[in-house]
């Protein structure tokens, strides 16, 4: 009797392991690295949550969509939003009602330590510009949404000419901020999640809101993947209170849950 009884329960272990192990995934994720401080925090959570095993890819977005265009693929896609809509029109990545998962801002900062320079106006932060040694930001010939947008704002503020001699830019999917910590430059503005992840730097803070740009972070399984029902997992744990406090604490705003249908 003790030894069928024993038996039994070999064999339910045995098949409890077998269940487990057939439901672990490993998922290949392309991550911007907009949210990876924050996506690295959680990343472990989510694994010992569910047993899966995440690989992520970092750099910029424009950077992650060339290479699935050049014929890479990943099981997940955290991207910018008008990236990730690029790759589900050319039927490289779902969309779902849940894929913005947080937005966020533009902000500078300076050396830790340094004197933090006006910019709570417009004026003042074209004047901080002017009058800085050195700035640096993400080049905007890499694709990445800041650098594009604030090569586009100098431009439109009538001071791009003055800028490009005391501009310096990080290598490509590298961080501004870095750039400032080693002292090649003065400032550093890219978004905030980014710049607040090097230490090193103090916060200036965000960009004048008439001259901010707001970033939206969205995920979709690839539509190659074999493994979307664990990716979709990870997007619904993006959604999680655990997540939201992860991102606030990061510089991001968490995104509202979507209503039910």
């Amino acid at each position: 009797m003790s030894r069928n009884i024993g038996r039994v329960a070999a064999i339910a272990v045995f098949l409890i392991a077998q269940a487990t192990f057939a439901f672990a995934a490993e998922i290949k994720v392309y991550s911007t690295i907009g949210v990876q401080a924050a996506l690295e925090e959680l990343a472990p959570k989510f694994e010992k949550a569910t047993g899966h095993k995440l690989t992520i890819t970092w750099g910029t977005a424009a950077l992650l969509v060339n290479r699935v265009q050049a014929g890479e693929s990943a099981d997940l896609y955290v991207l910018v939003k008008q990236s990730h809509d690029t790759l589900v029109k050319e039927n490289k990545a779902t969309a779902r009602p849940d894929a913005l998962f947080a937005s966020s801002g533009m902000a500078m900062v300076v050396k830790k330590g340094a004197p933090k320079p006006d910019i709570t106006t417009p004026e003042a932060f074209k004047q901080t510009l002017l009058k800085a040694k050195s700035i640096a930001y993400s080049n905007p010939a890499s694709g990445g949404a800041s650098g594009v947008y604030l090569a586009k704002l100098l431009e439109r503020m009538g001071i791009a000419e003055e800028m490009k001699a005391k501009t310096k830019f990080p290598p490509p999917s590298g961080n501004a901020a870095n750039l400032v910590v080693s002292g090649e430059a003065e400032l550093a503005v890219q978004q905030e999640p980014e710049v607040m992840a090097v230490s090193g730097v103090d916060m200036v803070g965000p960009l004048p809101a008439d001259l901010n740009n707001i970033t939206l972070y969205t995920a979709g399984t690839g539509t190659g993947s074999q493994q979307k029902e664990a990716a979709n997992a990870l997007i619904k744990f993006l959604h999680t209170p655990e997540a939201a406090a992860v991102f606030k604490a990061r510089g991001l705003t968490p995104a509202a849950a979507p209503k039910a249908s």
